[in-house]
């Protein structure tokens, strides 16, 4: 198997070959049809989460065609399925035992703590890969499997309010806005100040107002989803929404937010985080997602090329979601 793998936090990925691993029990070996790229890849490579172990392959939204299995691991060889960021949790903790898996004690991630997909195969827990349709093309079907299912987690937590804020149009703004538009909400797209581009694309999934994030909508919202990774949108969205309302941070990883006025949250304003998710989560969103016709823009890149990849990320060239196609 090839790889781009992390050798040192805060270098470039570096390009390595592996004999193709054997799945144990429980566990399936993928063969890789593409691997999103997230910002949260990013984050692992530039050192922004904590204890990140080397080498590492990242990629957490790996759509795959299972090779092998291992014992007990109940799928269908050829069968097309996906990974996500949660690659394992213990099942005994509290929390997993009270049907909050995401925040179980003794976790494991794909790309951070085990193993991802920027490369041509790789291992998973067969417990926590997801059907997927075999029809559609698999590069499409990758921004789905973290961008999706966070983005699905992060709207589902901001209620059920009519206008909706999104800040920060990426990969998984532009997923959860059509899903947002099919529920019948008012769309609100924030992005970074002067980004016509990103503004006209809103548009074009239907936002009914787009702007910066330095500026304010022309309604008070009832709710806002900060998926950019920049603390200071956290006040901003707070005088953003009404009384009531609710701002959710949707990222794994943020800048640290500034002081602000108490006013802001006053009103019974809330401020929530949203922390990986769960599988049912997954099984909810990959249902959802087809009915509301949900369509991703990805822009392709070979495997070799994930350094440019991440760069395109980090720098913001890119509209839509980077998928690597090996």
């Amino acid at each position: 198997m090839k790889a781009m793998a992390l050798t040192e936090v805060g270098l470039r990925l570096e390009a390595i070959e592996r004999d193709d691993p054997a799945p144990g029990p429980g566990e399936t070996r993928l063969k890789v049809l593409a691997c999103g790229v997230c910002r949260t890849d990013l984050h692992v490579v530039d050192g922004e989460l904590p204890d990140i172990r080397t080498p590492i392959i990242p990629g957490h939204e790996i759509v795959g065609e299972v090779e092998a299995v291992g014992e007990g691991a109940e799928l269908e060889i050829g069968a097309r399925v996906g990974v996500g960021w949660l690659a394992r949790t213990c099942g005994v903790c509290r929390f997993c035992c009270s049907g909050r898996e995401n925040l179980c004690d003794a976790p494991l991630f794909t790309g951070y703590t085990r193993d991802g997909g920027f490369a041509t195969k790789t291992l998973a827990d067969a417990r926590f890969v997801y059907p997927l349709e075999a029809g559609p093309e698999p590069a499409g079907q990758a921004p789905l499997l973290c961008a999706g299912l966070i983005g699905w987690r992060s709207l589902v937590f901001a209620g059920e309010g009519e206008r909706l804020g999104i800040y920060g149009f990426g990969a998984a703004g532009h997923i959860i806005a059509q899903v947002a538009k099919w529920q019948g909400r008012e769309l609100f797209a924030f992005t970074r100040p002067g980004d016509a581009e990103g503004q006209a694309f809103a548009r074009s999934l239907g936002a009914d107002w787009a702007g910066g994030s330095d500026e304010a909508p022309p309604e008070l919202l009832d709710a806002a989803i900060i998926y950019a990774p920049a603390g200071e949108l956290v006040p901003a969205a707070l005088r953003a929404v009404a009384k009531g309302g609710r701002v959710v941070c949707g990222g794994i990883h943020m800048s640290d937010i500034p002081s602000f006025p108490y006013a802001f949250l006053w009103g019974e304003r809330q401020l929530v985080s949203v922390a990986n998710l769960t599988r049912q989560d997954a099984h909810d969103f990959l249902e959802v997602a087809p009915k509301a016709g949900v369509r991703t823009e990805v822009t392709l890149y070979p495997l070799e090329d994930a350094n440019e990849a991440l760069s395109d990320l980090r720098s913001g060239r890119l509209v839509g979601a980077a998928v690597l196609v090996p």
